[in-house]
């Protein structure tokens, strides 16, 4: 007789999720920034780690990451669930998120209770996922920067 438990918990053990840190920050402060309009101490960061998944198509923050940042609610829009179930979600202004020294700004979903990056991010930031050692790499064909196919 096959142990269905035990059998589960060492596929979980042997494919453990991916972490990655990560740094947030609002791109308008980063803007403002840049143009003298803002003091560079006002420049809200966040920095976490962050949960990799590769089914997931846009970044997920938690909403208290996202009142930290000062990000703004731009639009609501449908998000659909692996196991069929769809809700409305809120997408945020823009946040430039920074992973391994590479950076894009995109806006994220507002739901959960941990960061998560999705496969927009790591498509743009040129990264892959290896799973047999638990970590982001850059694509073997651009290591030194990302390079975005058009």
């Amino acid at each position: 007789m096959i142990n269905i438990d035990r059998n589960l918990s060492q596929i979980t053990k042997n494919m453990g999720a991916v972490r990655v840190k990560v740094k947030l920050t609002n791109a308008i402060d980063e803007g403002l920034v840049n143009r003298g309009l803002l003091n560079p101490n006002l420049l809200r960061v966040y920095e976490a780690e962050a949960v990799i998944n590769t089914g997931v198509v846009r970044t997920a923050i938690p909403v208290e990451v996202c009142e930290h940042l000062g990000l703004r609610i731009r639009s609501q829009e449908i998000a659909k669930y692996a196991d069929g179930r769809q809700e409305i979600v809120e997408l945020n202004g823009p946040v430039i998120v920074e992973i391994e020294g590479r950076e894009t700004i995109e806006a994220a979903m507002v739901l959960g209770d941990i960061v998560l990056i999705g496969q927009t991010v790591l498509e743009t930031l040129d990264l892959l996922v290896d799973c047999k050692n638990q970590r982001l790499v850059p694509n073997p064909e651009n290591p030194e920067r990302p390079v975005l196919r058009v």
